[in-house]
């Protein structure tokens, strides 16, 4: 039995992890909550202008989210080279790293901007998307595409700045986009008409005949936050003093190819798992459309109350893969281990909390969404299930951050097929469908998030037993190879 005294120093050093831990995480999560509230200020406000602009910016939404979610994810790969590279004082190296992610950013960015220019129409015929609401899309996301290589030159600087230690400057630069987001919103969705509303008549003339461009206009507003977020990430990262000897934009080093080819085999797999998931929800939101207006609405408002409760969660789990890359960096893997797993820890018990959240509150705050008792009742009932799922999706998530630490990618992407697609999304449509012969009948949308526990749940089982597998064989002293 441990002696009281190794007790202290154990607590001791699980509060200091902590600390270091949730310095980290905290910031990354203010950032997320602020890109996610430029989606719902995209959302409120178009909204308030029509229902055919509204459907035009939530169907484009559907397109171009998933396409700079797999950026995001692959260029999330730079995190733990960076992360690796300044625990083991290898400073020299990051900068090329780092450029060669820049080169990365702006083919996926551009790559991206043309795929949402030329190919959304063929997209929306086979998706008997109404023509109207086709054509408001379809001016939305060509302005959006513009805007899609300065979120990923954001992404991939937002990366270095994490590997680095320094994730304030995430939360600082999505504030101002946000900060952006808005007002452009306000002036080139609603025009001349809408200034008026807000100053009064008298405007200049020039200002009060402004054209209210809908859904075009939600899209240049986009497209401008995110540039400024890109460019300002850019001149900070050239001017800060934050990251000591990495002089970012001494000189640009060329594309060479094992070095994006080590970033790509880290990323790829990242951006791939990050798709996946956002494809599992949009499907059983595709899955469930033919169930009915209440139901549809249940669904969506019961995953907005959790998915804001993920964000911090997801930000621990971010905030692991630089933990657990500097304490490698450093030749530490006993550290490492157990950086993992004080994390997983906490992020327990952050689960347990969100969880206690959920009981006390759902009631009240469905009711701010919906006055529909029907609307209210199931999505109350879909909020239990999501109770269970919030702790082995905080898990999973944080698992997953911590093998990405480990550069350690290829598996999670595996398992998140798995879990995901084949248990979650093919196991819930079977029970949502179908049910279980001679035991139970189809249940509708609650077989599609009792797929979503067990797809959940075994993804938290398989990453754990592969975070224990290769953090022993790292402290054994084992080549435990990513690709096993």
């Amino acid at each position: 039995m441990p002696s009281p005294l190794a007790k202290s120093a154990r607590l001791a050093r699980s509060a200091r992890e902590t600390r270091l831990l949730l310095r980290l995480a905290l910031p990354i999560c203010g950032a997320q909550l602020a890109q996610a509230g430029m989606g719902a200020t995209d959302i409120m406000m178009t909204g308030r202008l029509s229902a055919s602009d509204l459907a035009a910016v939530s169907v484009g939404s559907s397109l171009w989210m998933p396409l700079m979610l797999f950026m995001t994810g692959t260029l999330m790969g730079l995190t733990p080279i960076v992360a690796q590279l300044l625990g083991g004082a290898n400073t020299q190296r990051i900068r090329p790293s780092v450029h060669q992610a820049l080169w990365v950013a702006l083919v996926l960015g551009i790559a991206a901007g043309l795929l949402l220019w030329f190919s959304v129409m063929p997209i929306f015929m086979l998706m008997d998307v109404p023509s109207a609401v086709a054509t408001l899309s379809a001016a939305y996301l060509s302005a959006v595409a513009f805007g899609m290589p300065g979120v990923a030159l954001f992404q991939a600087l937002r990366a270095f700045s994490d590997g680095m230690n320094h994730t304030r400057p995430s939360l600082w630069f999505s504030l101002l986009g946000l900060a952006v987001n808005i007002p452009s919103n306000f002036v080139l969705i609603y025009g001349g008409a809408g200034l008026i509303d807000l100053f009064g008549p008298g405007l200049p003339t020039s200002l009060q005949e402004l054209p209210a461009l809908g859904a075009l206009g939600c899209g240049i507003a986009t497209a401008l936050s995110m540039w400024t977020m890109g460019i300002a990430m850019a001149i900070y990262t050239h001017r800060s003093r934050a990251y000591g000897e990495v002089t970012l934009w001494h000189s640009l080093t060329p594309p060479r190819r094992n070095m994006i080819g080590e970033l790509l085999y880290v990323g790829l797999p990242i951006g791939i798992s990050i798709f996946v998931e956002v494809t599992l929800f949009t499907l059983i939101a595709l899955f469930i459309a033919g169930l009915g207006e209440v139901v549809v609405a249940a669904h969506q408002v019961a995953l907005n109350v959790t998915s804001i409760l993920f964000m911090l969660p997801l930000s621990l789990g971010m905030a692991l893969t630089v933990r657990v890359g500097n304490s490698l960096g450093h030749g530490r893997p006993e550290q490492a281990r157990f950086v993992a797993w004080n994390g997983l820890a906490i992020c327990l018990l952050v689960a347990i909390l969100n969880d206690l959240l959920l009981w006390l509150g759902a009631e009240q705050v469905i009711s701010l969404y919906t006055h529909n008792e029907q609307v209210q009742s199931l999505a109350l009932s879909l909020v239990g299930l999501a109770m269970i799922y919030q702790i082995s999706d905080s898990m999973q998530v944080n698992m997953a951050g911590a093998l990405r630490g480990y550069k350690d990618t290829r598996i999670i992407m595996v398992i998140t097929l798995v879990s995901y697609w084949l248990i979650g999304l093919g196991g819930g449509h079977w029970l949502g469908t179908r049910g279980v012969p001679e035991f139970m009948d189809s249940l509708g949308v609650y077989g599609y998030w009792i797929g979503l526990v067990a797809g959940l749940t075994a993804a938290a089982l398989l990453l754990g037993l592969r975070l224990h597998k290769i953090s022993k064989a790292q402290c054994d002293g084992e080549n435990a190879s990513p690709s096993e």
